[in-house]
């Protein structure tokens, strides 16, 4: 069984590495979730990271196994029972293995408890119709808001907002 725990500047080399893993270059082809199709930069810096991981309103969860980083996700209190999922990914060798949807599950009860949250929203890049639709299968839906890309042209792609009401889980 797997278990989490929160993450600290000490794990900052270790996260990047899985981030970059997961989401660019030919590491991340190994896997399904990846945005190395779309781009050939950084998926992350150590300032970004850095920030999260010193912000009240964040919780970046890690998980391990044998000792080394597989899985990690980024919770953000937005407020008003909003929580937002950002930056979830699974070590590419690992994937479709149900470490994914078991940190969706972990941080969707994270941010009822720490947060009061009763909906979880994320962003999904418009064109990866397979990971908007492994959200759908998890219980996400499409709420008909696109913003703009985040990062350098925000006309390069939209991305689409899906959002879960957490009341349900109980937890």
């Amino acid at each position: 069984m797997d278990s989490w725990r929160l993450a600290t500047l000490a794990d900052l080399p270790a996260l990047r590495a899985l981030v970059e893993r997961a989401y660019r270059g030919d590491t991340a082809r190994q896997g399904w979730t990846h945005e190395a199709d779309f781009f050939d930069d950084d998926r992350t810096s150590d300032e970004e990271l850095i920030e999260a991981l010193s912000d009240p309103q964040r919780r970046v969860l890690l998980t391990e196994r044998d000792g080394r980083l597989v899985g990690t996700v980024t919770i953000t209190d937005r407020g008003n029972g909003l929580a937002y999922l950002g930056m979830l990914c699974v070590d590419p060798a690992i994937q479709a293995g149900g470490l994914g949807r078991w940190l969706i599950g972990e941080a969707e009860a994270l941010a009822v408890r720490e947060f009061g949250a009763n909906t979880m929203e994320m962003t999904v890049i418009g064109r990866r119709e397979d990971l908007i639709a492994y959200y759908e299968r998890r219980g996400y839906a499409r709420t008909g808001e696109a913003r703009p890309f985040p990062y350098g042209d925000p006309t390069r792609f939209a991305m689409i907002v899906l959002a879960r009401a957490l009341v349900q889980l109980g937890a």
